[in-house]
């Protein structure tokens, strides 16, 4: 995605120094991202993101940074805040809010090994055991009680018909009185940074975080890093799973809920694209990106109902 702001050397310099980082030794923008313009910053003292807040206010910004503190506060391996001079969260420049982190060695994966897979279960676990704070969101912007929104520009299209299916499908299991959490929603392969030794993780990118069923959370990381081409990979699920149960032991309810609740996370996501790239910013280039997570939903509604219950029993 194209970024939006270009800073000069004497603007990251600025910058930095109103975050108490000084003697910058080289800076770069680093790539992806469509909400952010992130620069990494190399100091003498060590490393940073300074990350630029293309579409959020400056209150959101401020509400991820004591999200970020809280998850901190209670032992969770992610990003950690550099506060300001003036012991500010963020900084508002040019009507855009500024936050900086510390920098997280290490790199991503999308095939994730065994003992990796196991990890990201087992930190999902720790997380959903965190209190959630009250700003959370009770709702996903991209959620079921979203999917009417469709009608909207696509009414009666393939789309529109194929999604009625998923919430008919899917609408039995939503009287289940399944517990809710504190949950990441967004926990793909692409937010998880691994380590130089290849031995832990850490999650990234709490943006999208909320209060909401925890197997929906685990489900939205299934389709995150079990995913393979066009299916999910089972034999991947059985060892994020197992790391998971090491932290928490899912309900009955919801295991036997689980395959519903994947589905129902691969579906809230290929509406997510489908209404962004056609309706929202209609883009040509990225009109049929739904189609690759749409693809998975698909496999998994021929799967035996089953599928993932076994996955417990072994």
């Amino acid at each position: 995605m194209e970024q939006y702001t270009r800073l000069s050397k004497a603007e990251i310099e600025s910058l930095a120094a109103k975050f108490g980082i000084y003697e910058l030794t080289s800076f770069k923008l680093l790539s992806g991202g469509s909400e952010n313009t992130n620069y990494l910053i190399n100091a003498e003292k060590g490393k940073y993101v300074c990350s630029i807040c293309e579409q959020k206010s400056p209150e959101k910004v401020k509400e991820l940074v004591h999200l970020l503190e809280h998850l901190n506060q209670n032992h969770f391996r992610t990003s950690k805040i550099v506060y300001t001079q003036k012991k500010e969260p963020i900084l508002v420049w040019e009507g855009k809010p500024i936050m900086v982190k510390h920098f997280i060695e290490g790199g991503i994966q999308k095939d994730l090994p065994p003992h990796l897979l196991k990890s990201i279960g087992q930190e999902l676990g720790k997380l959903h055991q965190i209190e959630a704070p009250e700003y959370l969101p009770k709702e996903l912007g991209y959620g079921k009680e979203q999917f009417g929104n469709v009608k909207q520009y696509a009414a009666h299209s393939p789309f529109d018909l194929w999604l009625t299916e998923i919430e008919a499908y899917l609408a039995p299991f939503f009287q289940l009185d399944l517990p809710k959490s504190f949950i990441h929603s967004d926990l793909f392969w692409n937010n998880v940074i691994v380590n130089e030794a290849e031995d832990a993780v850490t999650v990234l990118d709490f943006e999208e975080a909320g209060y909401y069923y925890r197997i929906f959370d685990i489900g939205m990381t299934i389709i995150g890093v079990c995913a393979e081409e066009k299916m999910v990979n089972l034999e991947k699920v059985g060892h994020l799973l197992a790391g998971y149960q090491e932290e928490v032991q899912l309900l009955e309810k919801e295991i036997h809920a689980l395959k519903a609740f994947t589905i129902y996370a691969g579906a809230a996501m290929t509406f997510w694209r489908h209404q962004n790239f056609h309706h929202i910013k209609p883009d040509p280039l990225f009109f049929d990106h739904y189609l690759g997570l749409k693809v998975l939903v698909d496999d998994l509604l021929e799967r035996e109902e089953d599928c993932f219950s076994r996955l417990f029993e072994k």
